[in-house]
């Protein structure tokens, strides 16, 4: 039993470390080589899990292959833009001016189901709402609305606010996060003064966001003044 455990262990170390390799991309939108690669990486390693007479050599070696030849392919496609094509193919427009294609959906066996149930992940109920819409080659849809149902942004009513990062977390569960601090070009004389003012410490903080402005929000630690179950 204490064989398999480390075996397991070791093995999910080692998928872990080749899924990370491969880039982040690999845990969203697979390309057709990536997900090939996802599945031979799984088998390999259900394999020496299941049969502990195969030695664990055995199947990491494979799994460090495979990642290598995926590093060595994503090179050669980001070189080389033909490569490229034959391995993940093109994005496909599937609607244009409003109008759907037949013969691409036709082409990518792409039924009408297919179609709505894509618009749907879109926020998209109407094919009317529809200008241009795109398959991409990892399978996604992207779509672009007509101006008469797109959302307005802000530049459309001539409002130009300025623009700001997101707020970070500066405190995690009583826990001071200087790195996020420094992020946000923030000081720890300009915390201290808040904490004053608001006559908290940094341990009675659930959790504290802030932004570059200075902007902030405090959410107290629930237990503050609380007796201590005995």
């Amino acid at each position: 039993m204490s064989i398999v455990l480390i075996r397991s262990a070791i093995l999910y170390i080692t998928v872990i470390f080749a899924v990370r390799l491969m880039g982040k991309r690999q845990l969203g939108e697979l390309q057709p080589s990536e997900l090939v690669i996802t599945i031979l990486v799984s088998n390999i390693a259900t394999l020496v899990l299941e049969d502990l007479n195969i030695p664990l050599a055995v199947g990491i070696a494979p799994v460090l292959s495979l990642v290598c030849f995926e590093v060595i392919m994503s090179w050669v496609t980001l070189k080389f833009p033909k490569v490229r094509c034959i391995v993940s193919g093109r994005p496909k427009i599937i609607i244009s001016d409003g109008k759907i294609d037949r013969e691409v959906m036709n082409s990518l066996r792409y039924s009408i189901d297919d179609l709505m149930t894509s618009l749907r992940g879109n926020d998209i109920f109407s094919l009317e709402e529809v200008q241009y819409a795109i398959v991409e080659t990892t399978g996604s849809l992207s779509v672009m609305k007509k101006p008469a149902y797109d959302t307005p942004v802000r530049s459309d009513l001539n409002l130009n606010p300025k623009a700001v990062d997101p707020p970070q977390v500066i405190i995690s569960d009583g826990r001071l996060l200087e790195k996020s601090l420094e992020t946000m070009n923030l000081t720890k004389y300009w915390l201290d003064r808040i904490l004053k003012k608001k006559q908290i410490k940094i341990q009675d903080i659930f959790i504290m966001t802030a932004d570059k402005t200075g902007s902030y929000y405090i959410v107290e630690n629930n237990l503050k003044g609380k007796e201590k179950p005995r």
